[in-house]
């Protein structure tokens, strides 16, 4: 990360699945847009995961009432689910300069 010049990083601190990663970070990048800091957007975007904002339905990727996104076919063929639990947003943290 530093090598790369890059300020900031989110990452995981253990396994987490894939679909829960791409969950939180489809909606961390649709807040990174309206928040003040990159900090805000991380939690931001953890609390719609919590209150269920945020899901796969029908083959899809719910990231707001307005934002629907197709799923890949190896996640498409998953049955629908939210991603309120804390195994799928908990294990996430923002490395570095949060600005």
């Amino acid at each position: 990360m530093i090598a790369a010049g890059v300020r900031s990083a989110l990452g995981s601190l253990w396994y987490v699945s894939d679909a829960g990663t791409l969950a939180l970070m489809a909606k961390f990048y649709e807040q990174l847009q309206t928040a003040p800091i990159k900090a805000e957007a991380v939690r931001q975007a953890q609390l719609a995961l919590i209150r269920g904002e945020v899901r796969m339905e029908g083959g899809e990727l719910v990231i707001s009432a307005e934002r629907r996104y197709a799923l890949p076919p190896e996640l498409a063929r998953l049955a629908d689910r939210d991603f309120s639990h804390p195994y799928y947003w908990s294990g996430f943290t923002l490395i570095g300069n949060p600005w």
